[in-house]
């Protein structure tokens, strides 16, 4: 089997060259992995903020309703407090 030393020489070769694949393979594999885990964290940070941004939305709605509901509260208060003065008018 083993008869000269190019024999040997050849078998060290495919030993190396296995442990370059294996190696190459192995760093590859890791590689993927992380870049996995990086679209996930991309695909989750991107759900976090869409639902900040609805939160937000939401909250800009509610102001503005209230805002909308305190000036017609306001005008009803204006309209009330000038019927009160026209009515003490004409008692005095």
């Amino acid at each position: 089997m083993i008869e000269t030393s190019s024999d040997i020489l050849n078998i060290i070769i495919a030993i190396s060259i296995f442990g370059l694949v294996f190696f190459i393979c192995w760093a590859i594999f890791y590689l993927t992995m992380m870049l996995r885990q990086i679209f996930k964290i991309a695909k989750e940070m991107r759900n976090r903020t869409h639902k900040i941004d609805e939160i937000i939305n939401l909250i800009k709605k509610r102001v503005e309703h209230s805002v909308s509901s305190l000036v017609l509260i306001s005008e009803g208060m204006k309209k009330l407090v000038d019927i009160i003065k026209d009515k003490n008018k004409n008692k005095k």
